[in-house]
C-alpha cells in the first residue's frame, strides 16, 4: 500500500492526534504550544483509508534551527519533533513512509543534516539516525567544592543575577547568548526565536505546587556570558530544609560555567542540587575530582544526528586528523547517499567525492552521523556495527571525525 505523506490542513486535527500520542493532560495553552513549536508549513501528516476519522494516522514536524558543528561553523539542521503514530496504525508502515518523506523535503530544501532527541533510542537508529551526543545527569550536594586553580582571576570579574524566565526580554537574552557561545561547543543546537519564547512559556497547569522556572544570568563588564535555568523543589526533613533544585543546561565558558555552578550548589533551603544537561567532557566533573565526587551520576543520550545529504554534509565541519578512506555506504531511507564515496579530510578540510574505487570499510550512513559532532565512533569496529576490508583503515576514518573533546548536549526539542 502506497502511503501519501502530505502538509497539514487542519491545525487541530494535527494537535489532537499530537495528544492522542503522547497523552498528557490537554491544556488550554496546547494550541499555543503548537504555534510557537512548529511553523505552519512545517507541520505533516499521513491518513489511511481505514484509519482513525477524528485523528491523522501519523503526524511529524520540524523545527528550523542551526547546530554548530566542529571547527566553528553553525549550520542550518532539521529539527525532527512532534512525531507520532495513532495506536490503531502501527505496524503498518506509517513511521517508515514520514521518515522517507522527512529526508526528502529536507534535502530538496537544500539541508544537510537532521537531527532529534529521541522519545525511544531503539527507534530512529534504524533510519539512519547516529547517537552523536551523550550527556550526564549529575546529583550534588548543598556546597559541593568545585576547584579550578587557573579560572579564578577571570571568575572574579562575573557576577550572577537571579530572574523568572518568563520576563519579558529574558528569551532574547537566553538565545543571544547562546549564539555568542555555539561555535565554541561543537554540538550546540539553536533554536528560533520562536522556539526560546516557548522555553518560557509557563502555564497555570504546569505551576501546580511548582516554583516559576528561573534563569541565572553570569555577567561579565554588563554583558552576558552564559547562563543556566533552574526550578527549585521543597523538601522538609527532620525539621531541616532539603529540597532540590533542578538545573538545565549551561551556556557560556568555562569561567562562567563555574561561576554558575558554585551559584546553583548555594541556594537556600536546598540540600540537593540536580544538573540535568551536563556533556561528557564538561569541566564540571574535573572541578568536583571526578565520578565519585558527585552524588549521583547517570548517562543518557542527548542528540542524534542524521546525514540528509552526505556529499554536502561532509565539509561543512573540520577535521583534527587526515584520512583518505573509501567507504561504502548502506543507507535505505536516503537511497542517494548509499554507494561508495572517497572520505577525505586534508589540513582539516573534508570532502566527499563518489568513486567506483574498492571499498576500505562498509557501514551504515548512522555511523557517520553519530561521528559527525565529534563523538567517538571507534568502538563501532568491535562491536561488529562496521566492517573493516582493509587493517587499521577504520581508525583512521574514527580519528579523523574524532575531536579533542566530545561535544556538546542540546536542549531537548
Amino acid at each position: 500500500m502506497s502511503i501519501d505523506v502530505r502538509p497539514s490542513e487542519d491545525a487541530d486535527k494535527y494537535l489532537a492526534t499530537d495528544q492522542l500520542v503522547w497523552f498528557g493532560e490537554v491544556t488550554d495553552a496546547d494550541a499555543h504550544h503548537l504555534r510557537l513549536g512548529l511553523p505552519e508549513d512545517q507541520r505533516f501528516v499521513v491518513d489511511l483509508p481505514d484509519g482513525p476519522e477524528d485523528h491523522h494516522a501519523g503526524i511529524y514536524g520540524v523545527r528550523p534551527m542551526e547546530m554548530s558543528l566542529p571547527g566553528g561553523a553553525v549550520v542550518p539542521i532539521a529539527g525532527l519533533t512532534w512525531v507520532g503514530v495513532h495506536p490503531d496504525s502501527r505496524r503498518r508502515g506509517v513511521l517508515s513512509a514520514m521518515m522517507t518523506d522527512h529526508l526528502t523535503r529536507t534535502r530538496e530544501a537544500g539541508t544537510a543534516i537532521s537531527a532529534l532527541h529521541a522519545s525511544e533510542a531503539a527507534i530512529y537508529g534504524r533510519y539512519g539516525y547516529g547517537m552523536a551526543v551523550l550527556t550526564h545527569q549529575v546529583d550534588l550536594g548543598r556546597g559541593t567544592t568545585f576547584t579550578a586553580p587557573h579560572l579564578e582571576d577571570e571568575v572574579a570579574g562575573i557576577t550572577t543575577h537571579l530572574v523568572t524566565m518568563s520576563d519579558a526580554g529574558v528569551a532574547e537574552r537566553m538565545r543571544a547568548c547562546q549564539v555568542a557561545h555555539a561555535g565554541d561547543f561543537p554540538g550546540t543546537i539553536i533554536g528560533s526565536p520562536d522556539f526560546f519564547s516557548l522555553l518560557t512559556l509557563e502555564i497555570p497547569e504546569n505551576l501546580r505546587d511548582k516554583e516559576r522556572r528561573r534563569v541565572i544570568f553570569a555577567r561579565r563588564g554588563g554583558e552576558d556570558v552564559g547562563f543556566t535555568g533552574l526550578r527549585r523543589e521543597h523538601k522538609w526533613e527532620s525539621a531541616r530544609p532539603s529540597g532540590t533544585v533542578v538545573v538545565g543546561t549551561f551556556t557560556g565558558g568555562p569561567a562562567a560555567r563555574l561561576a554558575l555552578a558554585r551559584r546553583v550548589v548555594d541556594l537556600d533551603l536546598m540540600g540537593t542540587t540536580k544538573l540535568e544537561n551536563i556533556g561528557a567532557d564538561d569541566p564540571l566533573l574535573g572541578w568536583v575530582g571526578g565520578p565519585r565526587g558527585t552524588g549521583d551520576i547517570k548517562t543518557w543520550d542527548s542528540t542524534w544526528v542524521r546525514l540528509v545529504d552526505l556529499e554536502a554534509a561532509w565539509p561543512l565541519r573540520t577535521y583534527e586528523t587526515d584520512c583518505d578512506v573509501v567507504v561504502e555506504v548502506e543507507d535505505r531511507y536516503a537511497p542517494w547517499n548509499a554507494g561508495r564515496w572517497r572520505l577525505t579530510a586534508t589540513s582539516g578540510a573534508g570532502q566527499a567525492a563518489r568513486t567506483d574505487a574498492e571499498p576500505d570499510v562498509t557501514l551504515d550512513v548512522a555511523v557517520l552521523g553519530a561521528g559527525h559532532l565529534g563523538h567517538s565512533t571507534g568502538g563501532l569496529l568491535r562491536a561488529g556495527l562496521v566492517r573493516e576490508h582493509r587493517a587499521g583503515v577504520y581508525a583512521e576514518l574514527a580519528r579523523a571525525m574524532r575531536t579533542t573533546l566530545e561535544p556538546e548536549p542540546s536542549i531537548g526539542f
